[in-house]
């Protein structure tokens, strides 16, 4: 294990010295911290407010794709995706086709990454969203308004599903990253159609549009926490775009918001979960809303997550689209135009944890 060099009582580091050691939180813990610094303290009324936790044993809804493609068992899980976008706005998904050793392997990949030397993965430290492959630790660390979040990011953009061979990235990481990938986009293109037919539209309408071309990779990796009932993995948020899907490692600390109340998503070996974002919620009119979820930082650790956003293309980041036509014909949208570049822009100067939604109101 890298021991970072000491710094004199690092619960009271800043911000612009921690980011300086490009080694993320997990350097924090190797120096052997047994106080977080306060600009992770979240106010004890980020916690008064927050909702009850469920302990009634409720548990998002499961999807199985086992045999999908028999007619009967299509219509089956067509009405069983509707009625779990339209109720949860999330879902478990099993018997997915993605192999159980690919799954393994993109953990573990990940895992890799963020405990190599802190020397290696240094050199692809950044926040420059015009690089493919990249690690920080708090996108916004910088211009943040709100508490850093207890966890760092390896993110990977894969035009084309590949990752950039220039990327200093071990041929194991690189290689399972790619195989792994090549399965969700195939698992992509079955989610597209049982999701166009939930919607009552054409089964090839999300496949053949813009929306969900090109995925994005992002490995979070959260260290056990010395104080983690003064922080947060990731704080209560919605994701701003389509589709994400989640692979999670056997650490618990995933919760969604049901019904006013955070419930646990605790993990399945070889299983995924899917969630829809604010620009699903928009296309589709209020149909399928984006779920609001969050990570509990935990003593227990660390916890691994890879979760695979689907954006469009670059050439169409700053094409227009509202609300998709047939689902209005019924109801006036509810949504302006607008396009991925200027809603991520907004949601990022906005905060996370604020809705963003509301801005792209029809007035």
């Amino acid at each position: 294990m890298e021991v970072l060099p000491c710094v004199q009582d690092k619960s009271s580091m800043d911000v612009k010295e921690f980011d300086e050691t490009k080694a993320g939180v997990k350097g924090l813990v190797d120096s052997g911290i047994t106080k977080i610094p306060k600009f992770f303290t979240c106010h004890p009324e980020t916690f008064a407010k927050s909702y009850k936790v469920s302990d009634i044993g409720i548990q998002i809804p499961v999807i199985d794709l086992e045999g999908f493609k028999s007619s009967e068992r299509e219509k089956i899980i067509i009405d069983e995706i509707r009625e779990a976008s339209e109720k949860w706005s999330i879902f478990r998904l099993i018997n997915h086709g993605i192999p159980i050793t690919v799954v393994d392997e993109m953990i573990a990949a990940a895992r890799g990454f963020h405990e190599q030397p802190n020397e290696v993965k240094k050199e692809l430290y950044s926040r420059d969203p015009k690089k493919s492959v990249r690690f920080y630790s708090n996108i916004n660390l910088l211009t943040l308004k709100e508490p850093a979040q207890w966890m760092d990011t390896l993110a990977l953009d894969l035009d084309g599903g590949k990752v950039d061979p220039a990327a200093a990235l071990t041929h194991t990481c690189r290689d399972a990253v790619t195989e792994y990938v090549t399965h969700v986009i195939e698992l992509k293109k079955t989610l597209c159609e049982l999701l166009s037919e939930a919607l009552g539209l054409d089964s090839d309408y999300l496949a053949t549009t813009e929306f969900m071309e090109r995925p994005a990779l992002t490995c979070h990796y959260y260290p056990a926490c010395p104080e983690p009932a003064l922080t947060f993995g990731s704080r209560n948020h919605k994701d701003p775009l389509f589709l994400a899907i989640l692979l999670n490692d056997n650490v618990a600390g995933l919760q969604v918001l049901h019904q006013n109340m955070w419930v646990d998503v605790p993990p399945v070996r070889g299983a995924l979960v899917v969630n829809m974002g604010d620009l699903m919620q928009l296309i589709t009119n209020d149909k399928f809303k984006s779920v609001e979820h969050r990570v509990l930082a935990g003593k227990i650790g660390p916890r691994v997550t890879v979760a695979c956003f689907l954006y469009p293309r670059p050439k169409h980041l700053c094409k227009p689209f509202g609300p998709i036509k047939e689902l209005v014909s019924n109801q006036p949208p509810k949504y302006r135009e607008t396009h991925v570049q200027e809603y991520i822009a907004y949601y990022r100067s906005n905060g996370s944890s604020n809705p963003s939604l509301p801005h792209f109101k029809v007035q």
